[in-house]
């Protein structure tokens, strides 16, 4: 391997740099807890997925959970499963996504512009706050970032191979394989963000012809072959599935004002700004800096790729930070061009200041973690049995399963038969939902008069809640853990009118 190297220096550099990228990227990832509810649900769906044994269905409290695709369980389950039940591990997938996409912009900007000038955006990108806390931040917005924007830079390439009368196959189904990958981590921006990307930016410099070259029988069969088949499982085995996942996941949810954190249209430009201010100077000086006939095309490919993305995601009302990601590749390669326009010191400031805040934000939430369950999980492994069942009551932690390696589903209390339910997009939404697609898996989510009869079923059960005066059955219950409001009681039927309970359920 070290000949092939030594005789290939550009596989050699290629190699460091994805090596570089990895340990870069992935160097905090163990320093802080899961954060809830993102880190939680989705490491949690991956944690029921191995422990089930079942890689196909992704489940939630054992329920099918068709919110998103499988890639980001599946790389995560496998990273668990070498590695072990630990946060970084389940950051894998992210990581590997942060990897994936500047490794691109890497390959790319070398071929078509020059070496110092990949070396300048990949650091830069690398080194952007949003950037690397969202490569360490296990959710699936940047592993479809780094599947996007590879997917972006790859048809760019074929299609400047293509009008360099260059072999561009190679580039073109890999551009086709990665937009499937893209769609197996969420859903149709997959393919239709980075075919909108292209299309706008050949079709702005009058290419036509280039663009339909882009359309290749063999990259659809390769596309299909990888994203069709988990869809087709899905539907064979619930009938309802295909309308749920592309209809309310995708064209409702994009719709509607319902869900998630309704911001203003300027929200995404201000998030950028705010990720990118030490480098921003670069943006300034793009504008002043000459264009060179070589680099007149990667420009304005970037320019595009940042415009579709910041343009695409600020017009649904419901906005979350981590959707805007696909657009931190390319702003980061005009902030690099523009600061080569500027002393060096102006970059160097740029670089290390964007570095030290990186860091310093995953080592500030070290020290200072955010919402999780940890403390109760430990206190429930310590105490509880493996047939000792746990209630959660108004709530459901979605870390509490992976930090207390619970072995199966939970019950949960709340008001199921409300209407609000399906008016917030939150943890009783994302519960009824799955419990639509396994109604017998479904009779876990209780109604609070239901509770007495449950907790009589074990001689012993463990309650998760807020407020114990609300709920007669912790009357004399032993507090075992308190975290962020939450409390862990043991609870024992004996202590219980049990009588009561089995008539009244009867």
């Amino acid at each position: 391997m070290s000949a092939v190297l030594d005789a290939n220096p550009r596989g050699r550099a290629a190699l460091l740099c994805a090596v570089a990228l990895l340990a870069w990227l992935g160097a905090t990832a163990g320093l802080r807890l899961l954060t809830l509810p993102d880190e939680g649900r989705y490491v949690g769906v991956a944690w029921e997925m191995l422990r089930s044994g079942d890689w196909l269905t992704p489940t939630l409290d054992g329920m099918p959970f068709f919110h998103k695709p499988p890639l980001f369980y599946w790389i995560t389950a496998a990273s668990l499963k070498l590695f072990g039940l630990h946060p970084w591990a389940g950051r894998a997938a992210s990581i590997i996504g942060a990897t994936l996409g500047a490794f691109a912009l890497h390959a790319f900007t070398r071929r078509w512009c020059d070496a110092a000038t990949a070396r300048r955006a990949t650091l830069l990108l690398a080194a952007q706050p949003l950037f690397y806390i969202g490569a360490q931040f296990a959710n699936l917005d940047m592993l479809v970032a780094g599947c996007i924007s590879a997917t972006v830079l790859l048809l760019a390439d074929a299609a400047l191979r293509i009008e360099a009368a260059l072999p561009a196959r190679a580039s073109l189904w890999g551009a086709y394989a990665l937009a499937a990958l893209g769609v197996l981590a969420k859903g149709l921006i997959g393919f239709v963000l980075p075919g909108l990307i292209v299309t706008l930016w050949l079709l702005s410099g009058g290419r036509w012809r280039t663009l339909l070259r882009l359309l290749s029988p063999v990259g659809l069969l390769l596309f299909l072959a990888i994203a069709a088949p988990w869809f087709l499982a899905m539907q064979q085995r619930f009938p309802d599935f295909l309308h749920y996942f592309f209809v309310v996941q995708h064209f409702q949810r994009f719709a509607a004002g319902g869900f998630n954190n309704v911001q203003p249209f300027w929200f995404y430009p201000a998030v950028l700004a705010a990720g990118s201010l030490a480098a921003l100077p670069g943006l300034a000086a793009l504008l002043r800096r000459p264009r060179e006939a070589g680099r007149a095309d990667v420009r304005r490919l970037m320019g595009v790729w940042l415009l579709v993305i910041v343009g695409f995601f600020s017009l649904p009302a419901s906005k979350l930070v981590g959707y805007v990601l696909p657009a931190v590749v390319p702003l980061a390669w005009l902030m690099a061009e523009g600061l080569q326009a500027l002393p060096a010191r102006w970059w160097r400031a740029a670089l290390g200041l964007s570095a030290l805040l990186s860091v310093g934000v995953v080592i500030g939430l070290a020290v200072h973690p955010l919402r999780n369950s940890r403390d109760l999980a430990a206190a429930l492994s310590a105490n509880a049995r493996a047939d000792e069942p746990l209630v959660m009551l108004r709530q459901y932690a979605y870390d509490l399963p992976f930090y207390a390696r619970l072995a199966g589903p939970v019950t949960v209390v709340d008001d199921w038969s409300d209407p609000a339910v399906q008016a917030s997009d939150n943890w009783r939404k994302e519960l009824a939902d799955a419990g639509l697609f396994a109604p017998a898996a479904a009779a876990r989510l209780i109604e609070p008069a239901a509770l007495t009869a449950t907790l009589c079923r074990s001689p012993v059960s463990f309650v998760l809640g807020e407020d114990a005066s609300a709920w007669p059955q912790l009357a004399g219950a032993q507090a075992l853990a308190q975290q962020r409001g939450l409390t862990l009681w043991r609870v024992e039927a004996a202590r219980l009118d049990c009588g009561a309970a089995a008539v009244a359920s009867r």
